[in-house]
This record gives structure tokens, C-alpha cells and sequence, in this order.
């Protein structure tokens, strides 16, 4: 018998997703867990498996349609099968259908004459009407627009040669050959003398960039978190010598893709850090005014993507070695920055580190990821002096703030926390018993 296949909710505040691309088309087979379609939400392009088996009979919904929370968008059935779509889907069916409209309903042919109209016009005033109809960038794979954006390109000038018009990684690469030679061209119709050419100012064009969905859900998210939460912030500065001495070891053992991480380490030690400070392992639930005091420990790591930040999860991290940590995180990092995270990467966390090492950063506040009650903000280690048993000596050290929630937790039971998290820092040892 056939099934109907609806947009997911991909998380608590999910009321719509852009369907970017179809992976398995009509006709083909469909098994349990195989990847059906990429879904576009306010935080990332999400795989969505079928959760159904047998063969995809109809595809409900073009690419790149904006479709509600639990409309449908597929059928699947068996080969051969006779699906009457309204029986099984009643009205829903045209919302995912919009071109379908049109012939059972004449007033919708009014509709249709409208958009053809400006279509027809040879002149640049189309194309400004038609960018905020979806308010979005031109349908691309992730990795093409990670190099457009590498690159300083502007998508809506690529033409996409993929399925339904989708720019992929050929386009933006045969895009880029052409455009040294425009380059080269347009200097000699500006500068008619090789002595003017160095006095003529180059005019970069403005363009005005609808607020990709990542983006605008973080600006949101942020914004709340501000107005709401009344954060207080504890600063710590620990003492990573060991600790960087002890990664250096046992990366020595290791082969290069297996190696560890500082934030590897870091994140383990807040794991263990939470066991003795439960409140800050806690959500607010304002709908009941209760705090929820969560059992697991999944801890969070905020990681920069295209157009914003992401945060992928790491579930019952109190319970793991540092080697699986390090490799789960390595595999959920990879599909957020290609655009392929699943549901479950990046719903789920209790606790957040946001980690700027890397980036030669003494320090920085973060702000709290909503319902979460705390955020560890981290800093670079950095060689300082240091007073030892009385004498100047270089030492490593590294700063890092947490942001509590003040409605759930206090000042001394953040400074308490950071005290606690120092035992597994500066005694690295204690983090691989």
C-alpha cells in the first residue's frame, strides 16, 4: 500500500523546510535509512532518510519549494501501483503542488498570466521582482556555495546546469575561468593610456543579499537569548602545559587523521565537570516556569559554517573515551561544514563549548544557546610569563568564560564550576582513567 512521505520537523522551531534536492528520483527503489531528499531549515541543509520502503512513485514538490512542517512531498508504494494522491493526501497535495492548481480551478489562470508578464520584459526590472519572492539564494549544492563564497562570487550570476537549474561545483569552477578574462578586458575600456591606469579608482559593485535562513534564525535565536536570559559571566585562566604535553604524546602514537584536538580534551573535561554541577546541565521551560535537569550529558560544539555557526552534538560524552569523542566530532563537524548534517547532529545538546582557539584568541564571551542554561566560552593557549615558587618562568596558559543563565544558576556556582574543571585541565591525566 502506498505511503504518504511529509516534511520533517527538524527541530523545536521548525515551521517550514526548502526541499533542495531530490537524491532518489521516481521510479527508483526506496529502502529504510537510504537518503531520500536534502532538506534546507533556518539552521542547515539536512539528509532526510525514508523511513518507508519499497519504490518512490511521485515526487509531491519541485525542487526548491518551501513546504510547511508535515505536508507531504512524496509518495512510496509499490512498482506499478495506481495512487490517487487526493485520497491519500486530500487537500494537502496542492500546497506542495503549486503549478498543479491551474487546470481543475479557472480563477487560478488569472494567477498564472501575471508572472508571465514580466517574464517577457527584456529589461533588468524582472529579475528585482522576482529575488523576493523566496527571499532566497539560487538553488546550489553546498559545496558550490562554499567556493562561491571563497571566492567572492555572486551565485545569482552563475547559471546552474544541474537538476532544475541547481549551480554545483562545475559551475562555479567554469564561472571562475571566465572571469580573469573579464577581468583583463574591462581595465583598457576604463583607462584608455597605461599612465591612467594606476589613478583610475575601481568600482566595486553594491549588491543587496537576501538574509540567507541560517543566518537570520542565529541573528533571532541571539537576540532572544540577550533580552531574556540575564547572563553573568566567570572568567578563569588555566594552566595547559600538561595538558598540551600529554596531546603531544599521544598524538605521536596515533595516525594523523586519528590525532586529538585541544577541544578534544576540553570538551571531555566539561562532561565530567557537569556530573558534579547539575544545574548547569539544565534547560528553562518557560511554558511550565520549570527547570529541566537533564539525565544524559551531550555537549554541544559550536562550529563555523557557511553564513553562520552551527552547533553539533556529542551525546553522553561524560560516558566516552577521548578517541571516540575526537572521532564522532570529526565526522559530525565534516557534514556540517558540507552542508549534510542529519537531525540528530544537531538537536539534543545540554551544554555548549564554543571554542576560538584556533583563531589566536585571548578571550571572549559567548552568548547561551537557548533553552540551555550555560555556554564555556574558549581561548587560545598562549605562552605568557609566570611567577613560579617566586621566579618569572614562560608557562602556557588559556583563559575561558562561562555564561550562565542567572535564573537558573548563581555566581558562585559558576566560579565553582570553573574551579572544578581545572582538576581535569591542569590534570589532563585524569581525563583518560
Amino acid at each position: 500500500m502506498a505511503e504518504i512521505v511529509t516534511m520533517p520537523k527538524l527541530g523545536f522551531d521548525m515551521a517550514e523546510g526548502t526541499l533542495v534536492r531530490w537524491v532518489i528520483n521516481e521510479g527508483e527503489n526506496v529502502t529504510k535509512g537510504a537518503v531520500l531528499a536534502e532538506i534546507e531549515t533556518d539552521k542547515a541543509t539536512v539528509e532526510v532518510e525514508s523511513t518507508h520502503e519499497g519504490v518512490l512513485l511521485r515526487h509531491l514538490v519541485q525542487q526548491g519549494t518551501a513546504v510547511p512542517v508535515n505536508d507531504p512531498i512524496a509518495v512510496v508504494g509499490v512498482a506499478g501501483e495506481e495512487v490517487d494522491v487526493d485520497t491519500l493526501v486530500g487537500q494537502k497535495s496542492s500546497a506542495g503542488q503549486p503549478e498543479a492548481a491551474p487546470p481543475p480551478a479557472e480563477p487560478a489562470k488569472p494567477a498564472e498570466a501575471a508572472p508571465q508578464k514580466p517574464a517577457q520584459e527584456p529589461t533588468a526590472a524582472p529579475q528585482v521582482e522576482e529575488a523576493p519572492v523566496s527571499g532566497e539564494p539560487p538553488i546550489a549544492s553546498p559545496l558550490a556555495r562554499s567556493m562561491a563564497s571563497e571566492l567572492g562570487i555572486d551565485m545569482r550570476s552563475v547559471r546552474g546546469t544541474g537538476p532544475g537549474g541547481r549551480i554545483t561545483k562545475k559551475d562555479i569552477e567554469a564561472f571562475q575561468q571566465k572571469a580573469p578574462e573579464i577581468t583583463r578586458v574591462e581595465p583598457p575600456s576604463a583607462a584608455p593610456t597605461p599612465a591612467l591606469a594606476p589613478t583610475q579608482a575601481f568600482v566595486r559593485e553594491t549588491r543587496n543579499v537576501p538574509l540567507p535562513k541560517l543566518r537570520a534564525a542565529i541573528g533571532r535565536r541571539m537576540a532572544e537569548s540577550m533580552q531574556q536570559a540575564p547572563h553573568f559571566y566567570v572568567t578563569h585562566e588555566y594552566d595547559v602545559g600538561r595538558l598540551m604535553e600529554l596531546r603531544q604524546e599521544i598524538n605521536a602514537l596515533l595516525d594523523e587523521d586519528d590525532r586529538l584536538s585541544v577541544n578534544d580534551f576540553i570538551v571531555k573535561a566539561v562532561a565530567l565537570t557537569l556530573l558534579e554541577f547539575p544545574n548547569l546541565n539544565a534547560s528553562l521551560d518557560l511554558k511550565k516556569a520549570s527547570v529541566v535537569y537533564h539525565g544524559e550529558i551531550n555537549v554541544g560544539v559550536a562550529v563555523a559554517v557557511e553564513n553562520g555557526l552551527l552547533t553539533v552534538v556529542n551525546r553522553n560524552t561524560d560516558q566516552k573515551a577521548l578517541r571516540q569523542i575526537s572521532a564522532e566530532l570529526k565526522i559530525t563537524v565534516k557534514r556540517a561544514r558540507e552542508g549534510k548534517v542529519r537531525p540528530e547532529d544537531i538537536e539534543g545538546s545540554t551544554f555548549t563549548v564554543s571554542n576560538m582557539g584556533m583563531y589566536d584568541v585571548d578571550q571572549f564571551t559567548a552568548i547561551i544557546n537557548p533553552p540551555e542554561a550555560a555556554i564555556l566560552a574558549v581561548g587560545s593557549a598562549m605562552q605568557t610569563p609566570v611567577v613560579v615558587e617566586g621566579e618569572i618562568k614562560v608557562g602556557l596558559r588559556m583563559k575561558a568564560t562561562l555564561s550562565v543563565d542567572h535564573r537558573v544558576s548563581d555566581g558562585t556556582e559558576g566560579a565553582r564550576f570553573m574551579q572544578a574543571l581545572a582538576k581535569y585541565i591542569e590534570a589532563p591525566m585524569r581525563l583518560l582513567i
